[in-house]
């Protein structure tokens, strides 16, 4: 028979690396840095340790979650895929201005990250009182706390990504007022991702026009490209790249 001693030995040892996980934590928090805890340890457990900022902007925090990694990175080569058919179809069809945006897009999506970033609530306060869900962690996760950006994005079928001036209250479309599509976009919709992480199809156009959330600091707007009068379409392609875009965290420090 296996004494206690052994046996908490035994355990210890069979724990080693696998009962403790490290989460880093940056940005606007109290603690910054890895944060070492038990192999069970949940989402409070870590904003507990690091303390984010009262008067931090929560809503754009990220949580890089380890295990969506790879289904982030089929996401990705899928995107790249439709942008490169889109190329060659829109060269086949006489559009080259079309094939320009392909060409452009697919270059900012293959300079960006797999992050594997997770859609969570991580206002500690929601957390704690039981508002929002407390899952468990991973080792190696990734929790961001950004500044609170004074901006909203716009990316994809316009001359130039451009980055306007929040207003509050302001609906996603009025923002192409600023930055306006080329003649290569979709004129029906309009893609919003919000600093948490969701994503929304907003209808633009007079048959279709729908009040929308209003975008929030840090939101990037998606300008669709079109695609629908080509062979082969690519119906999937705006939509997994508005989904692609919304894995990428705000910036830590605001320029």
């Amino acid at each position: 028979m296996i004494s206690r001693k052994r046996w908490a030995l035994a355990l210890v040892w069979s724990c080693a690396g696998a009962c403790q996980a490290a989460v880093t934590v940056s940005g606007q928090v109290l603690h910054t840095g890895p944060v070492s805890l038990e192999h069970n340890a949940r989402l409070l457990d870590v904003m507990t340790a690091a303390r984010p900022d009262a008067q931090g902007y929560w809503l754009g925090a990220a949580w890089l979650h380890r295990p969506l990694l790879e289904r982030q990175a089929r996401l990705k080569a899928g995107v790249l895929f439709d942008l490169d058919t889109l190329r060659q179809a829109a060269l086949a069809a006489g559009h080259e201005s079309r094939a320009h945006q392909a060409a452009r897009l697919y270059q900012q999506v293959l300079a960006l990250p797999v992050t594997g970033r997770k859609v969570a609530v991580l206002d500690p306060v929601a957390v704690e009182v039981g508002f929002a869900p407390n899952p468990l962690v991973s080792d190696g996760d990734q929790l961001i706390y950004p500044a609170r950006p004074e901006g909203v994005r716009i990316l994809g079928a316009v001359a130039e990504p451009c980055t306007l001036t929040f207003q509050p209250l302001r609906q996603a479309r009025d923002y192409l007022d600023g930055c306006r599509p080329v003649a290569d976009a979709d004129p029906d919709y309009l893609w919003l991702i919000q600093p948490d992480g969701h994503v929304t199809r907003l209808g633009i156009a007079p048959w279709n026009r729908e009040e929308g959330p209003a975008p929030a600091p840090g939101s990037t707007l998606l300008v669709p490209v079109r695609s629908d009068d080509l062979d082969p379409p690519t119906p999937e392609l705006n939509q997994q790249l508005a989904e692609f875009l919304a894995t990428q965290p705000l910036a830590e420090v605001t320029p």
